[in-house]
């Protein structure tokens, strides 16, 4: 897949302002538009029997710049009409709670048959059953679709994990992507890479899809923060290999937190 990643000049950019790419019949990549906010954040909408998720909401508040709600619900009633049923609900979750993942929260607020996620620790732990934060791996059933949820503390003391069963992909966040991992709490940081790598031998994963595209095509060369045009992207997707590539390299570095530039990612302690 080859996303959208800007223009020279943003105001000049004619491409729409959410990118969508539809996985399959029931799973929705969705990439705002660099050229509306640098973030260029990631989210991925999820249909099941019953309810949809949709795990984040953009970087930019106001509808006119970036109309979420409408593209999403264009999308369902697309998804509806090929799968009708008289009720159908929408959860909002987020991967974490920074600002350039639940900016459009705000939208969804008054549409029915709603639920929004809350941003902190203890109100996410409590919507989807955490018993033993973050150790505990819990399930939200989206009808006929289940979604396994693990803690992902590190980057931000909220973040989640989700796998979906049906495209057995991992959805990582800002915890592992084409970019500059930022860690916040080095120990909880290294707690939730032990915690996906075990979880991820005893299932199939497809594709280990994160929420930025931050590096070059160049291996270990990042785009400077605050750039709008990235002609010379790599791929979105990672492996599990990653996973056991960025276990090692914080091994390595040890209890003392360091800067690792690596070749599709870089361990950027804050």
């Amino acid at each position: 897949m080859r996303w959208h990643a800007g223009w020279p000049s943003p105001k000049h950019d004619k491409a729409p302002e959410i990118q969508v790419h539809e996985y399959n019949e029931h799973t929705v990549i969705l990439r705002q538009n660099k050229s509306v906010h640098y973030e260029g954040p990631f989210l991925y909408l999820l249909f099941g029997d019953e309810r949809a998720l949709l795990l984040d909401t953009g970087a930019t508040p106001e509808a006119e710049y970036f109309p979420l709600r409408q593209v999403v619900d264009e999308l369902i009633g697309a998804w509806l009409e090929r799968n009708p049923r008289e009720r159908y609900g929408l959860v909002v979750g987020h991967t974490h709670s920074h600002g350039d993942h639940v900016a459009g929260d705000v939208q969804f607020t008054d549409r029915p048959e709603t639920v929004i996620v809350g941003r902190e620790q203890p109100e996410v732990a409590a919507f989807y059953g955490f018993g033993n934060w973050p150790e505990d791996i819990v399930e939200l059933d989206l009808g006929g679709r289940v979604v396994d949820v693990i803690a992902g503390p590190g980057h931000q003391v909220a973040a989640t994990v989700f796998y979906d069963r049906k495209t057995e992909l991992l959805l990582t966040g800002d915890s592992l992507y084409p970019g500059r991992l930022y860690v916040r709490d080095w120990p909880a940081f290294v707690a939730t890479v032990d915690r996906l790598v075990r979880f991820c031998e005893t299932r199939p994963v497809s594709h280990v899809l994160g929420c930025h595209i931050e590096m070059t095509s160049e291996p270990g060369k990042d785009y400077p923060l605050g750039t709008t045009y990235q002609p010379e992207e790599p791929p979105l997707e990672l492996t599990v290999e990653h996973l056991h590539v960025l276990r090692r390299a914080l091994a390595d570095i040890g209890d003392t937190p360091a800067m690792r530039r690596l070749p599709e990612f870089i361990i950027w302690p804050i």
